[in-house]
């Protein structure tokens, strides 16, 4: 292991529409000549390099763009378990994965396609819908990259869960399997009905229900009648409180710190405000025109400096309060920060100049159903005098994450078959879906493959968790908890 950089792969991996001017035979040969060139069984693998690059080097090449004062929460955050690590990994494993075989079959891959990116959302038609849920990282890149961090965070968090490894490891088989036949499905429709396809509230009971036991469904129910609640409102009562009749944010330092206590001068307070607010304005533009007009019917009322996630900690993002009629007509928007996705020296640079536009544009082709609100914007001076992208979405809509931590191992595995059915039904959309299928095959060749290649890499994730244990032990970096 060394302090060097990962090695940039040098292939850059973009989406192939002419595959649409093939007929269905001549993309299941592209399959086939995929698999005769890379047989399954070689996803199996994973050996890394006596030079493999430094994890805890590249955890801390990506914080020297963060915010200083939020860098120990990320290193505290991801030390709470060796899942919480994994969450905040994605560079890392995105170099290891750079290193391993690939069919060149490329779809707008996740970038960081793990148990705790998918989630429960409203959908603009008021449906709650399940799907992936964030896009940091997304960018053109080899499918295989997402099935295989998609079936180690199943492999990691069930270690973290006590699971045996007999049953970890049919967990992650089961996934890989709904995966492959799922592929194998959507390969069978039509463009529109793939596109179309989503997994509702009524289709995931008619498909997952019978997997779990009378306790575990009366748990996800009550999940669903909580996503329901998650709303501006309710984000409202619990974020703020009423200040000479106007709503004001509530600090909570250091995950939740308003404009006033971040920066007590007013006259930079004002430069900063104003910056937020331009930024807000500027971004109308990358709505729809209902949307710009829906938006330009509440006024800025504060904001606040937030902490989200684990890997994302570190990276501007904000709050920001907006009124319609009066304060009981809340809309919370997130302003976040939009970087370099962790993918680009292995996959090719984004063809989007702004990164905020990247974001939204893997979200809108992978997600069945996108935020009315989602959109991009660059600040084109912040506070520290340099550019940032960012892209704007609600706060909160109906969002609710499932309790990882919680799962028994069967609705670990009824959860982890939706997440792979939902990210093939995303590959779908962008990728060549008869040639992956062909690919994939009807057998479980692939589904035992990346059982292993899980495995190893659970691993090497331990080895990486306490290598940044000690790193926080010996001062390297500071870490901070907070959870």
């Amino acid at each position: 292991m060394t302090d060097r950089s990962p090695p940039r792969s040098g292939r850059a991996f973009g989406l192939d529409v002419a595959v649409a001017r093939l007929t269905s035979a001549e993309r299941a040969e592209r399959g086939k000549a995929a698999r005769s060139a890379l047989p399954r069984e070689g996803h199996a693998v994973f050996d890394p390099p006596a030079d493999r690059a430094d994890p805890v080097g590249l955890l801390e090449r990506q914080a020297a763009s963060r915010l200083p004062d939020l860098v120990p929460v990320r290193y505290g955050r991801m030390l709470t378990s060796p899942f919480s690590y994994f969450r905040g990994a994605a560079l890392p494993m995105a170099a290891d994965l750079a290193a391993t075989p690939v069919s060149g079959l490329a779809v707008q891959a996740c970038g960081d396609a793990h148990l705790s990116n998918f989630g429960l959302y409203a959908s603009p038609e008021r449906a709650l819908v399940f799907d992936l849920n964030d896009f940091d990282e997304t960018l053109p890149g080899p499918w295989e990259w997402d099935i295989k961090r998609l079936a180690a965070s199943l492999e990691v968090a069930g270690r973290d869960n006590g699971y045996r490894p007999g049953r970890r490891r049919k967990i992650v088989i089961a996934a890989v399997r709904r995966y492959r036949e799922a592929m194998r499905s959507f390969a069978g429709q039509t463009t529109l009905a793939v596109w179309y396809a989503r997994a509702d509230i009524a289709e995931l009971r008619e498909q997952f229900g019978s997997q779990l036991s009378g306790r575990e469904q009366k748990r996800a129910d009550q999940d669903v009648a909580k996503a329901r609640t998650r709303d501006s409102l309710q984000a409202l009562s619990k974020l703020t409180r009423l200040v000479d009749g106007r709503p004001r944010i509530v600090p909570d330092p250091p995950l939740v710190v308003p404009l006033a206590d971040l920066i007590p001068a007013q006259a930079d307070q004002a430069r900063l405000q104003a910056e937020i607010t331009g930024l807000i304005a500027g971004y109308r533009r990358t709505l729809e025109t209902d949307r710009r007009y829906l938006l330009e019917q509440f006024e800025f009322a504060d904001m606040a400096r937030k902490v989200v996630g684990v890997g994302s900690v570190g990276t501007r993002c904000w709050i920001v309060l907006v009124l319609g009629l009066d304060h009981s007509d809340p809309l919370f928007l997130q302003v976040k920060e939009a970087e370099r996705s962790v993918l680009e020296d292995f996959a090719g640079t984004s063809q989007y100049a702004n990164h905020g536009q990247r974001v939204v544009a893997g979200q809108r082709l992978m997600q069945a159903a996108s935020d009315i609100f989602l959109g991009w914007q660059r600040s084109q001076a912040g506070p520290d005098g340099a550019p940032h992208d960012y892209y704007i979405r609600q706060l909160r809509d109906w969002k609710r994450a499932a309790d990882i931590a919680a799962m028994a191992p069967a609705a670990m595995r009824a959860y982890g078959e939706l997440c792979a059915w939902t990210l093939a039904r995303a590959h779908a959309r962008s990728g060549d879906r008869i040639a992956i299928a062909t690919y994939l095959g009807r057998s479980d060749v692939f589904d035992q493959a990346i059982a292993a290649f899980a495995a190893a890499y659970a691993d090497q994730n331990e080895r990486d968790y306490h290598a940044l244990a000690d790193a926080a032990g010996s001062g390297r970096v500071t870490a901070q908890r907070d959870l």
